[in-house]
């Protein structure tokens, strides 16, 4: 029987495959902003490399029958498409190979693909996330405590109002989804869910959340910075005057809390209780009086998201210990993240270029495209994806903190 020769299309359709198999956050977050390059796009309207996505705008009640008008206020999140891939090489006795020899290599290249766009997805939540738990980095080792991780993660999610709508998930680092397992073990389950978690050693959907495995969960390290105090009265907005930053770097994606300021329910704007938490969004060196935060700080209006101004003269507190490392495993609602994966301007055939193809499944676009190096006989393809990642609405996520 003669070998099936391999097309792009065939490469194509099979590396789809194999991507979506392989994705394990990117199959949870939000799709819906990529028809805004691809529906366009085959109107003759190419939105450019960065789209910005709308989020709706809010109102205050009014009491009363007097109308009292408000300006509408819609803020935009950018989402910046970036491409990347890889590339094989085969000699021209390897380029006449079935299918079935190529899908070991075939699998090999979709898995540093899928691994890269999962990646940058969770690195995405990691520095935009600043809802955190479980600062000492304990990992639950009991039913009771493992329980207790997936109803406070719960509880978080509840608080900053997302939505129970069965599209709520939590991607765990290896350590975590170990415990979490064992933890689970004596609960009641159904057989079912007993039999799959059994076979599989992962975590099977339950108590409201759909769950996932990835190694790719981020690491946060806390810097050596220790907090000061809080050096001015009312203040607002996206910076935070402090008395000096002492001993040493306040990084990157440390969780702070400040005093005298709680998070608000965001339609009702009352207090929850619960401290609001800021994600710092650069490092902030020793002896720097200002620290860069997320949520910007907004005490009234449709936007209010917190109680209250901090406290002056009081110090805001970092969440977990200082030089230390957590993973950043992640509980989030669907529209938390949203992540755009669009297809690309193929060439046309000639020109050096022997065959092109792209396929589009679930809104996983691939594109291989082969060429011929013809000083050394090898036949050349690369597989190309074209992707974006927004943190589109960071306040319906909370990173669960292990060591």
């Amino acid at each position: 029987m003669s070998n099936t020769l391999v097309t792009c299309s065939i490469v194509a359709r099979e590396s789809l495959a194999i991507l979506e198999n392989m994705l394990s956050f990117s199959t949870m977050v939000n799709r819906d902003w990529e028809d805004e390059f691809s529906s366009n796009m085959s109107r003759g309207y190419a939105p450019g490399q960065t789209i910005n996505i709308k989020k709706p705008p809010r109102y205050t009640y009014r009491a009363g029958r007097v109308a009292v008008p408000q300006a509408t206020v819609e803020s935009t999140v950018p989402l910046t498409l970036s491409q990347g891939g890889t590339d094989l090489n085969f000699t021209s006795i390897e380029r006449t190979l079935s299918l079935t020899k190529l899908e070991d290599k075939l699998q090999a290249a979709m898995a540093t693909v899928a691994n890269e766009i999962d990646r940058q997805g969770l690195q995405l939540a990691h520095y935009n996330t600043f809802n955190a738990l479980n600062p000492t980095g304990a990992l639950p080792t009991t039913q009771a405590l493992a329980l207790a991780a997936i109803t406070d993660c719960n509880r978080r999610l509840d608080e900053m109002g997302a939505p129970r709508d069965k599209q709520r998930g939590f991607v765990m680092g290896p350590a975590l989804n170990g415990a979490a397992i064992q933890g689970f073990a004596g609960l009641f389950n159904a057989q079912s869910t007993i039999s799959k978690q059994f076979g599989s050693g992962l975590m099977v959907d339950s108590l409201g959340l759909a769950y996932a495995m990835d190694q790719n969960v981020d690491t946060h390290t806390n810097g050596a910075a220790t907090a000061t105090n809080i050096n001015g009265a009312g203040q607002t907005g996206s910076n935070i005057t402090v008395v000096a930053v002492a001993t040493g770097t306040l990084a990157k994606g440390t969780v702070i809390t400040l005093p005298g300021v709680f998070a608000v329910n965001p339609q009702s704007r009352t207090s929850t209780g619960v401290l609001a938490q800021f994600v710092v969004t650069a490092d902030v060196a020793a002896g720097a009086t200002s620290i860069p935060i997320s949520p910007a700080i907004v005490t009234s209006g449709a936007f209010q998201n917190v109680s209250a101004s901090p406290t002056t003269a009081q110090p805001y507190v970092i969440v977990g210990s200082a030089s230390t490392s957590y993973q950043c495993n992640t509980a989030f609602h669907k529209d938390a993240f949203t992540l755009a994966m669009v297809p690309m301007w193929a060439p046309p055939g000639g020109k050096g270029v022997i065959d092109v193809a792209q396929e589009t499944y679930k809104g996983y676009t691939v594109k291989v495209t082969e060429f011929y190096d013809g000083v050394n006989d090898n036949s050349i393809m690369r597989l190309d994806v074209l992707f974006g990642w927004a943190a589109t609405y960071p306040e319906l996520s909370v990173k669960y903190y292990t060591v």
